[in-house]
């Protein structure tokens, strides 16, 4: 029974009603009983003053004028003895009922002046602001309330942090071409650096990863507010797979990385958007290659599993450190800082082609055993219908 009225708040404030009601009632009926006898006693006794006084001073009336004065002061002084225990009575009542009532009513606006208190911190710019949850009753729509409360801050906090870290890691990946940019033309202006085709391939390659940097961003900001379309259609994954290969071995075999495809042809085919999914594998592949060196192999593979088929990427390169897998997909996370920033890479790829993926109703994951033991990433493609 306490279990069902905590789940409620429109219960708990019926029952907190009949619990005032009633014990208004009990202290009413409390203090007639206790008030009623001794008032009626007081005024029988003024009653019976006055008679003993009126006999002494005037002769006796007849039986009958005399049972009906006698009932007729009787009567009064019975109403006047219950007028006055009410009273008395409805003051306790009301006294108790008010006392009640406070208490009731505290036990909600308490935690409603919390978030108060809490929004106006937010809205200052405090998003670290939490409600303090055990000062709400437990199970009713105020716990809610709070937990949702706190839920919506931890999402503002996380927000305002992401976008501090993106104003930085921007303006921190900015700076380094421009740097090098500037460098070069400084030592040109000065005549201390040749001006030798190698001098304007370097100037070139260090605006091209600039230009690279903006297109990234640009394609980031348009596919999280999904300002893009998508034209899927079924699609033969063996020759998803073949067209992407196609554009990336020679990559491979100049590198001397071994690729290896795994995909069989009688694979369902999946719903995608060939532009779009062939710029996700792009990546992927692009990363295996870029992160495993010389002599190592990458495989690729597919396979169904329920209303899905799974194309893995799995290479023998460096690997991801445990601590870093939660984070794979987080725009500007580098598991490598160094090398990735030495090979132009922007750290939104991965970011990108998670949110192209979740757009195709799909997913993608990545796993590793560890630095030096590889990684492998798992995307997951709804079946076509």
């Amino acid at each position: 029974m306490i279990a069902w009225i905590r789940r409620s708040l429109s219960r708990k404030l019926f029952v907190s009603y009949l619990l005032v009601i009633a014990t208004g009632m009990v202290v009413l009926a409390l203090t007639v009983q206790l008030s009623g006898r001794p008032a009626f006693d007081r005024h029988l006794a003024a009653m019976a003053q006055m008679m003993g006084n009126s006999m002494m001073g005037r002769p006796m009336m007849g039986p009958m004028m005399n049972a009906q004065a006698l009932e007729a002061d009787l009567y009064i002084n019975f109403q006047s003895a219950l007028r006055e225990s009410l009273a008395l009575a409805t003051l306790v009542g009301i006294i108790i009922a008010v006392l009640a009532s406070l208490f009731m009513s505290q036990q909600i606006v308490a935690p409603l002046r919390h978030l108060l208190y809490a929004t106006r911190r937010i809205a200052a710019g405090h998003y670290s602001e939490r409600v303090p949850a055990p000062e709400i009753s437990a199970g009713d729509e105020l716990t809610e309330l709070a937990h949702s409360f706190n839920r919506m801050a931890e999402s503002l906090e996380k927000a305002e942090a992401m976008r501090r870290d993106l104003v930085a890691n921007v303006a921190h990946e900015l700076r380094t071409p421009l740097t090098s940019v500037k460098g070069y033309l400084e030592g040109l202006m000065d005549e201390v650096i040749p001006a030798a085709p190698e001098t304007y391939e370097r100037l070139h390659r260090e605006v091209h990863r600039l230009e690279r940097l903006i297109d990234d961003l640009l394609e980031l900001n348009r596919v999280e507010a999904g300002v893009y379309e998508l034209h899927r259609q079924p699609v033969a994954v063996q020759e998803l797979v073949r067209s992407t290969v196609e554009r990336l071995d020679l990559q491979f075999r100049e590198k001397g990385v071994h690729l290896v495809q795994q995909v069989p042809a009688d694979l369902p085919r999946v719903m995608v958007d060939v532009g779009r999914m062939g710029q996700v594998l792009m990546n992927l592949l692009g990363n295996a290659l870029q992160y495993t060196p010389a002599g190592g192999t990458v495989t690729i593979s597919a396979l169904r599993e329920k209303d899905f088929v799974l194309i893995r990427i799995a290479d023998t390169g460096i690997g991801i450190a445990a601590e870093d897998l939660p984070h794979i997909f987080e725009r500007f996370y580098r598991a490598d800082r160094s090398r990735a920033r030495s090979s132009g890479g922007s750290g939104i790829g991965l970011t990108i082609a998670k949110l192209l993926v979740e757009a195709h109703g799909g997913f993608i994951r990545a796993e590793s055993a560890g630095l030096g033991k590889g990684s492998t990433f798992t995307l997951g493609l709804p079946i076509a219908s």
